[in-house]
């Protein structure tokens, strides 16, 4: 059990777990007592990730996109754990920086196949397998950036906005057995958002209110609530976890900060 809630039990599968906010969140459904299924793209990395998992971690090689590595992953959760409860969507990717004009169609495919299409996918396939008859829940990460818009992430945004949308159509259609919800990082610590803190981390934490970039445990924690029982009445609903990014520039709200 962490922080209130107990998984014990319960089995989720997390896809994109190699690293950043996919491991994150299995180490802190672990932690709360959960059995966690961690895909990556490689076995090896799939293995090196669930090594890094304190408690019971199977790890799996299933491209988020690739159906029957998908099924087989499936398959094989229920054969070893026998259920899934929680299905965390946190696969993603952004081949596509720049204008939205610039991208080509292979960037563009790639883009929502992952950031979207798998999310459908992997939530199809564990609604047949098990969550349809015995209910569940369902995480996917999408972005605060699908709130908004930001030069040169165009496309990558326009897909995590599309997965904020797909994720009250979900609920709404696998209501009441299945509740589908998503969380919204701002700037977190990750390979994938490396090129929006890395070169100018101070300047990040001076425009946050909570003056610090987000980690990815910060992003596994919001996780974990929304798949467990402290959620039970939460569905088709969007959490930020941004330490106040969105709400503008704190600075001119401290104390000995003057207006114009």
């Amino acid at each position: 059990m962490t922080n209130g809630i107990d998984l014990s039990g319960r089995t989720a599968i997390i896809t994109g777990a190699s690293r950043g906010i996919g491991l994150a969140a299995a180490q802190a459904i672990a932690a709360a007592g959960g059995n966690v299924v961690l895909t990556s793209r490689s076995q090896e990395s799939a293995d090196v990730a669930a090594a890094q998992v304190a408690g019971t971690a199977l790890g799996v090689a299933a491209h988020a996109v690739d159906e029957d590595a998908a099924r087989r992953c499936v398959d094989l959760t229920l054969e070893t754990f026998g259920s899934i409860d929680i299905l965390v969507n946190n696969a993603g990717t952004n081949p596509a920086y720049g204008p939205v004009i610039d991208q080509d169609h292979g960037q563009f495919v790639k883009t929502f196949d992952v950031n979207l299409w798998a999310p459908i996918l992997w939530t199809s396939l564990v609604t047949r397998a098990w969550m349809g008859e015995h209910g569940g829940s369902v995480v996917n990460t999408a972005s605060i950036g699908g709130m908004g818009f930001e030069a040169n992430l165009g496309l990558y945004n326009a897909s995590k906005s599309a997965l904020i949308h797909l994720t009250k159509q979900m609920a709404l259609e696998l209501s009441p057995k299945i509740r589908v919800n998503s969380v919204a990082p701002g700037v977190v610590r990750t390979r994938l958002a490396a090129t929006l803190w890395q070169e100018h981390e101070q300047q990040v934490c001076d425009a946050t209110a909570l003056d610090r970039i987000g980690e990815p445990a910060d992003i596994g924690a919001a996780i974990t609530f929304l798949a467990s029982d402290a959620a039970s009445w939460v569905t088709g609903e969007t959490m930020v976890i941004d330490g106040g990014q969105r709400l503008g520039d704190p600075t001119l709200f401290r104390k000995g900060a003057t207006g114009a």
